[in-house]
């Protein structure tokens, strides 16, 4: 699935659901459902920097060229936004996670329903997972 596509489904999964507060339910649901990031990952290299809760992200580069991340958060919430960013970004190949146009935030309103604190860590989130896409594009080129 593209990212395009998953993003898609995203918007649409929100769509019917008008009420914020059911819509975080959402969220914390699909950080429920975000695998596991490895006890060993948890380390002080793998924080985001600038976000208020702790946030671990790991990047791979596999065998086929995609990058593959595992997160996890100390926030049910921040789990959640962090789960669909995993979701929408994950094994896809560096050049398409820096060229992807990542709309459904601003498509479903999760930017403008966030903290300020919040919203800071969801950009920092972002830098983040291109950053690691921009290290193995780099890498791959040298």
């Amino acid at each position: 699935m593209t990212i395009e596509e998953r993003q898609q489904e995203i918007i649409e999964e929100f769509t019917d659901v008008e009420d914020w507060m059911d819509r975080y339910g959402m969220i914390i649901d699909m950080g429920n459902s975000l695998p596991p990031i490895a006890e060993q990952l948890k380390t002080p290299s793998n924080l985001i920097e600038g976000c208020q809760s702790r946030v671990w992200l790991d990047a791979r580069l596999t065998p086929e060229g995609t990058v593959h991340y595992t997160a996890d958060s100390d926030a049910i919430i921040v789990k959640g936004i962090i789960s669909m960013l995993v979701d929408v970004l994950n094994d896809h190949t560096p050049d398409e996670i820096l060229n992807a146009n990542l709309h459904f935030i601003d498509d479903i309103g999760l930017a403008e329903n966030l903290s300020p604190t919040r919203s800071n860590g969801l950009t920092a989130m972002l830098k983040q997972m291109k950053m690691y896409a921009l290290a193995f594009k780099t890498r791959a080129q040298s």
